[in-house]
């Protein structure tokens, strides 16, 4: 697999990642009342458990992560989080935990269920294959994370503004990808315009998706198309969705048990679960080829004339 060794932070990269993980007051306020607001919609008395932990955790706090088994409610909250370290979030994503919340203390969750994809099972749409036959965009990975976070967290249309991607969140991820254990992909147009991709964290045989994004219709899929052909290309078991969402469950992910899916995040993980950055192998034009069913052992593709693999490393960002 082409990989790319990990790089200290420049000043530049620095000061970029200063100006995207901001909050006005005007966003913190909105982020706040709305996503109280669409607690209390969701949730309503199911609330109830997290102002009890809270109160807990206040009077008796807990460092230690959670047993990922032993959950609170229906929905899987485990815990109150006290620390984002690239150590810590490693640990909880070992045991199947990830951070969660729109407003207040974050808290850890072990969802009973996980909406996972076995690559085997992947569905490509015909227009989706169309799509990435046109060669209208390239697809490159670990080239910019800040910005796909960013943009993981921006409004999106004729929907609540409601994101747990907080700056503190972008700048913990971002910690996690300076160590080389988050990864982005990312999908440029041809005028070099980041339009989609989307991000997320290896632990063990799976990889988490935490968040996607599209500015261009169906530009997040290209990617994780691209982007799922290689995690079964590498030897990843699944690729983790969180809870099921029509649009993953069209491309074939399904739901599995914690206890599944534990066997799973505690397993050793293939050699690119390793610290380092992923860099591209095929194109999306030859990966439109590829017929995932039946093939459980290796990501097959038909011949395809494409321009040459180096070049899909290259865009602008």
């Amino acid at each position: 697999m082409p990989i790319r060794p990990l790089e200290a932070v420049s000043p530049e990269a620095a000061a970029r990642r200063e100006i995207l993980f901001r909050e006005t007051l005007f966003e913190r306020c909105e982020r706040v009342v709305l996503g109280v607001a669409w607690a209390i919609k969701n949730h309503g008395l199911g609330l109830l458990p997290y102002f009890l932990l809270l109160l807990t955790d206040q009077v008796v706090p807990k460092d230690e992560l959670p047993d990922p088994e032993t959950t609170l409610d229906k929905n899987g909250l485990a815990g109150i989080v006290h620390d984002l370290s690239v150590p810590t979030l490693l640990a909880a994503y070992r045991r199947g935990l990830g951070p969660a919340g729109h407003f207040g203390r974050l808290s850890w969750m072990s969802l009973p269920k996980r909406c996972v994809l076995f690559f085997s099972e992947y569905h490509i749409a015909k227009r989706l294959r169309r799509l990435m036959r046109q060669g209208l965009y390239t697809v490159t990975f670990d080239r910019a994370f800040e910005g796909v976070m960013k943009a993981c967290a921006e409004r999106r249309a004729g929907r609540w503004h409601v994101t747990w991607i907080t700056p503190r969140i972008m700048r913990a991820y971002t910690a996690m990808f300076d160590a080389g254990y988050a990864h982005s992909f990312e999908v440029w147009n041809q005028e070099g315009q980041l339009v989609g991709g989307g991000y997320g964290v290896v632990a063990g045989n799976v990889f988490f998706t935490e968040s996607q994004f599209s500015r261009e219709s169906n530009t997040s899929k290209l990617g994780f198309t691209v982007f799922n052909w290689h995690l079964a290309q590498w030897g990843f078991a699944i690729n983790d969705g969180k809870a099921a969402t029509p649009t993953i469950l069209e491309m074939g992910f399904r739901d599995i048990s914690r206890d599944e899916f534990l066997i799973h995040t505690m397993a050793v993980g293939p050699a690119a679960a390793k610290p380092c950055r992923w860099a591209v192998e095929k194109t999306a034009e030859e990966i439109a080829e590829w017929q995932p069913l039946h093939a459980a052992s290796e990501a097959t593709l038909q011949p395809a004339q494409t321009k040459a693999p180096a070049e899909a490393d290259t865009a602008n960002n």
